[in-house]
């Protein structure tokens, strides 16, 4: 499995309609957690995340919010900013363009947010283009700080120093609500929240 948990800056240049980072002026970093709502995952996410007064970034895959309602309406109600994810977990890359924007639109039924993650980070700048010309607004949040979490050869403590080594201030991060990514989320968020906080950097929710 080949991926890259510090985003290069050329990959970035390739896709300037979408969002990689944020501004470092406000000394914040921002938590994105993919794939959710989970049963178990995501409430841990949200209590992990109340211990240290941070708020996260939620891209939400619309069937998963059809199966967890509950879950989801908790995300909004603590004042977590959610995202599009799509709805079924499609690669932009393996899709044509019509069903993926139709999956897109599928999911925008249930989740409501200009915020869209391309899964796997792997989308198309034509259907980039195609998805804001759909809808007005959108915005398209990549990272430029992996986790990695969704690594099954990898530790937990793998994960932390990933994102150690790597985060500064207007740093997307991602992590993964899920059951393929809980043994290394679980341990390596609460390390990763402590760090933030050593560092004195705010945690926010990506504005939409």
């Amino acid at each position: 499995m080949f991926y890259l948990t510090k985003t290069p800056g050329i990959l970035k240049a390739l896709y300037p309609g979408c969002t990689w980072q944020l501004s470092p002026a406000r000394r914040a970093v921002y938590l994105t957690f993919d794939d959710g709502p989970h049963p178990e995952a995501t409430p841990f996410v949200m209590e992990q995340l109340k211990k240290y007064d941070a708020k996260g970034t939620f891209f939400c895959i619309g069937k998963n919010v059809v199966a967890h309602p509950q879950i989801y309406q908790q995300l909004l109600e603590e004042g977590h900013a959610v995202g599009n994810h799509t709805h079924n977990h499609l690669n932009g890359w393996k899709t044509g363009t019509r069903k993926y924007l139709e999956n897109i639109l599928e999911a925008g039924k249930y989740i409501q947010s200009p915020l869209f993650r391309p899964p796997y980070g792997r989308i198309t700048p034509f259907q980039v283009k195609k998805l804001k010309d759909t809808i007005p607004g959108a915005r398209i949040i990549m990272w430029d700080v992996l986790s990695a979490d969704f690594d099954t050869s990898l530790t937990g403590e793998a994960c932390v120093q990933n994102v150690v080594f790597r985060a500064q201030p207007g740093s997307i991060i991602v992590f993964h609500d899920s059951a393929k990514a809980w043994d290394r989320l679980s341990y390596a968020l609460p390390r990763v929240l402590e760090y933030c906080k050593q560092q004195q950097w705010a945690m926010e929710a990506i504005p939409g």
